[in-house]
C-alpha cells in the first residue's frame, strides 16, 4: 500500500518504519528540514531499540523522508496524522498541529484518501478533522470523498518496535465496513489471526486510548499508595506485590512501586482526560486522585533524602544513576529525575549523574542551567560522592559491584527509587538502604 505518515516524532517514526518493513511504500513527512536530512543519513531524533537499523535498512527502498507534504499526499492512499498533541496550560491537549495538517490535507488532496488519526486526541477530534478537511474542499469547490479513521497507538517506549510488529490488539474506529476491511488488510501482515482487530466507532476508539492509559496509571498510583502505608505499618510492599500479583484478575504488570510515572503519555493523557471531564460536566474523581498521588510520590522520595541529610545539602555530593523516565529510552519528559535533581541542587547539593542514553537530553534541555557532572559510566559517578541515588531501573544497574560502591562512597548509603536490591543483603554488607514501601 501507499502510505504517508505526517510527523516523525516517536509515534510517527515507529509507525512509518514498521509499515515499510512489510513492503508498503511509506513517505514520512515533517516540517523540520534538519530532522528530515538527519533521518536520510540514519540519524534519529529518538533512541528506541532496533529502530535505527530498520530505518537504515529500509530507507530509499520502501521508506522515504520529505518536507514536501503535497508530494506525499499525491503519492499516498492512506494518510496517518501522527503529530504531537502537547499539554496546554489548562491540561487539555493542544490540537493546533493536528488541525494544521487537516487543513493542508483539505487544501491539496485530489482523490479519495483514508485519513487516520494516530495522534492521541480527545473524543470528538476525528469529527473536527473531518469538518476542517471538508471546509477546505468546499473552498476549492471540489467534490472529493475521504474517510476518517481513529487508530490509537499503544506503544511502550523502550519496546515500541516489538509492540508494533507484534501487537496485542489493533483498535480501529471508522464508519464504513469497507474502511474497516482496508485497515485490516493494512495490519494483517503483523499477525495471522484477525481476532486482535477491535472495531468500533471513532469516538469510542478515541476514548479507548485515554481509558487504557488511565487504567495503567491507576495501577501505578495504587501500588505506590500501598507502598506508602506499608512503610507506616511495617509491611514490605515487595511481598505485598507478589501476593496480589499472583491473582490473575490483577496480574504483575504496572504494580511495581517507585517514584511515579513519567514520560509524555501518562501525565499528558491523564490531564487531558480530567479536562475532558470538566468540559463535559463530569468530575473524574478517581483519575484526579491518580494524578495527585503520582505528583506527590517523588516528593515523598525526596523527603527520605532530606530526612537523612537535612535541608542544607551544600556539603554533600550525590551520585545519580538513571535520568530517563524509564529504561531503554532517552526520553526525559516528565521524568522524576528532573524534580529530584533540581530539588537537590536548590538545596546546595552537587550532582554526579550517569544514564546510558539520556545524558545528551539532560545537558541540552533539562539541566542545561545546572552545574551537573556527567560520568562516562556508573562507576565514575561514585567518585567523591556521599550517597548513591538510583532513579531509573536500567539493566546495568541491577547487579553492581557493591563492594566497589562501598569503597567509593563516603557514606555507605543507597536510596533506591525502584526497589532493585535486597534490603537484608545490603544491610549485611553494611549499607544503609532506603527503598519504597519498606521501613
Amino acid at each position: 500500500m501507499r502510505i504517508a505518515v505526517i510527523g516523525t516524532g516517536y509515534v510517527g517514526l515507529v509507525t512509518g518504519t514498521c509499515f515499510s518493513v512489510m513492503g508498503n511504500k511509506v513517505i514520512c513527512v515533517d516540517i523540520d528540514a534538519e530532522k528530515i536530512e538527519n533521518l536520510k543519513n540514519g540519524i534519529l531524533p529518538i533512541y528506541e531499540p532496533n529502530l535505527k537499523q530498520i530505518v537504515v535498512d529500509s530507507y530509499d527502498k520502501t521508506l522515504f523522508f520529505t518536507t514536501d507534504i503535497v508530494k506525499a499526499l499525491d503519492e499516498s492512499d492512506i494518510i496517518f496524522i501522527a503529530v504531537g498533541t502537547p499539554m496546554s496550560e489548562d491540561g487539555s491537549a493542544n490540537l493546533s498541529s493536528v488541525f494544521t495538517v487537516a487543513k493542508k490535507i483539505g487544501e491539496n488532496i485530489a482523490s479519495h484518501k483514508i485519513i487516520v488519526s494516530k495522534s492521541t486526541v480527545p473524543v470528538g477530534t476525528c469529527d473536527k478533522i473531518k469538518q476542517v478537511i471538508q471546509t477546505e474542499l468546499d473552498k476549492r469547490r471540489v467534490n472529493i470523498e475521504f474517510d476518517i479513521v481513529s487508530n490509537p497507538e499503544f506503544l511502550k517506549e523502550g519496546d515500541a518496535v516489538s509492540d508494533f510488529m507484534k501487537p496485542d490488539r489493533v483498535v480501529i474506529g471508522a464508519e464504513k465496513e469497507a474502511i474497516f476491511n482496508k485497515m485490516k488488510e493494512l495490519y494483517s501482515p503483523f499477525f495471522r489471526t484477525r481476532d486482535r482487530f477491535v472495531t468500533m466507532d471513532t469516538r469510542s476508539a478515541e476514548m479507548t486510548k485515554y481509558a487504557a492509559n488511565a487504567m495503567l496509571a491507576t495501577k501505578i498510583s495504587f501500588i505506590n499508595e500501598i507502598a506508602n502505608i506499608c512503610e507506616k505499618v511495617g509491611a514490605d510492599v515487595n511481598n505485598v506485590r507478589v501476593g496480589i500479583g499472583s491473582d490473575s484478575r490483577i496480574g504483575y504488570s504496572f504494580i511495581y512501586p517507585g517514584i511515579g510515572y513519567g514520560g509524555i503519555c501518562f501525565p499528558k493523557d491523564i490531564a487531558a482526560l480530567i479536562k475532558l471531564g470538566e468540559d463535559n460536566g463530569c468530575e473524574l474523581k478517581l483519575v484526579s486522585a491518580v494524578d495527585n498521588v503520582n505528583k506527590n510520590q517523588k516528593k515523598l522520595f525526596l523527603n527520605k533524602i532530606l530526612k537523612r541529610f537535612g535541608e542544607d545539602l551544600s556539603t554533600f555530593t550525590f551520585a545519580i544513576w538513571g535520568l530517563s523516565f524509564k529504561p531503554e529510552t532517552d526520553d526525559m519528559r516528565e521524568a522524576p529525575s528532573i524534580y529530584i535533581v533540581n530539588q537537590l541542587v536548590k538545596r546546595g547539593a552537587k550532582i554526579r549523574a550517569y544514564d546510558p542514553k539520556a545524558i545528551e537530553e539532560a545537558k541540552k534541555v533539562y539541566f542545561k542551567n545546572l552545574d551537573v557532572f556527567y560520568g562516562k559510566n556508573k562507576e565514575e559517578t561514585l567518585e567523591n560522592s556521599d550517597a548513591l541515588i538510583l532513579l531509573t531501573e536500567w539493566k546495568e544497574f541491577r547487579s553492581p559491584n557493591f563492594s566497589f560502591i562501598m569503597q567509593k562512597l563516603k557514606f555507605p548509603l543507597i536510596f533506591d527509587a525502584r526497589n532493585q536490591y535486597t534490603k537484608l543483603k545490603l544491610e549485611e554488607q553494611g549499607f544503609e538502604y532506603y527503598q519504597i514501601g519498606k521501613k
